[in-house]
């Protein structure tokens, strides 16, 4: 969060999409947020955020698949055999066949926003 506070003007509010409320909630967030009110907004996805599964599963496939014990030199090197990974699994791409249809979704399933307060100590 400071880092990405540090990055942009101080004026624009930086909104984070999460994918579970109570991972990214610890007290040090909160304390951290109550310095820069205002600033950060987190929008925590639906149950049914199938798209963030998917990106969660390509990144525990590449791990598993290429990033486990290997040892690099530098971050260039890494950032090289990433970008080789991605042209090698682009090489042959398997097609991703939706399981949820637009009219299955429940609209009336709030998107949710917090700003995530701190708590008061007594």
């Amino acid at each position: 969060l400071k880092l990405l506070d540090d990055k942009y003007q101080k004026g624009d509010k930086i909104r984070i999409v999460l994918d579970n409320l109570k991972v990214h909630t610890s007290e040090a967030t909160r304390k951290y947020l109550a310095t820069v009110p205002g600033r950060f907004e987190f929008v925590f996805t639906p149950k049914h955020g199938s798209w963030l599964n998917m990106v969660e599963g390509f990144f525990s496939k590449m791990t598993r698949q290429m990033l486990k014990g290997i040892r690099v030199k530098s971050k260039e090197e890494l950032t090289n055999r990433i970008y080789n990974y991605f042209a090698e699994i682009n090489e042959e791409p398997i097609v991703f066949h939706w399981k949820y249809k637009l009219d299955d979704i429940d609209v009336s399933e709030e998107i949710i926003v917090d700003t995530l307060p701190v708590k008061k100590s007594i």
